[in-house]
């Protein structure tokens, strides 16, 4: 299984959690790492980005200023650190791995998923 994410569970509304997402398989750090989530009865949803390099950083508008994307390339990791959690924030989260291959006549996008880890916000 090329990502297992962890770090998923039940947590209070304004809590915190980390999830962590372990490559293994491939070139991990050739690849933008990306973490979604869907919720019940909703289409999957992007939530933040990171380059390969870690240099550039991106987030839904939903998450920004409460969620934190990292990873370490040494490592074949990322995570997403959560604060200050809703309980819209409730899905299950997933890691997502891409690389986009342009040196052929049209670009050709590589994915690997992981399988989810549940996120429940709840009092």
């Amino acid at each position: 299984v090329p990502l297992v994410e962890s770090g998923g569970g039940l947590v209070q509304p304004g809590g915190s959690l980390r999830l962590s997402c372990a490559a293994s398989g491939f070139t991990f750090s050739t690849y933008a790492m990306r973490w979604f989530r869907q919720a019940p009865g909703q289409e999957r949803e992007l939530v933040a980005t990171i380059t390969s390099t870690g240099s550039t950083t991106d987030y839904a508008n939903s998450v920004k200023g409460r969620f934190t994307i990292a990873r370490d390339n040494a490592k074949n990791m990322v995570y997403l650190q959560m604060n200050s959690l809703k309980p819209e924030d409730t899905a299950v989260y997933y890691c997502n791995a891409r690389r986009i291959d342009r040196s052929g006549l049209r670009p050709e996008a590589f994915d690997y998923w992981g399988q989810g880890t549940q996120v429940t916000v709840s009092s």
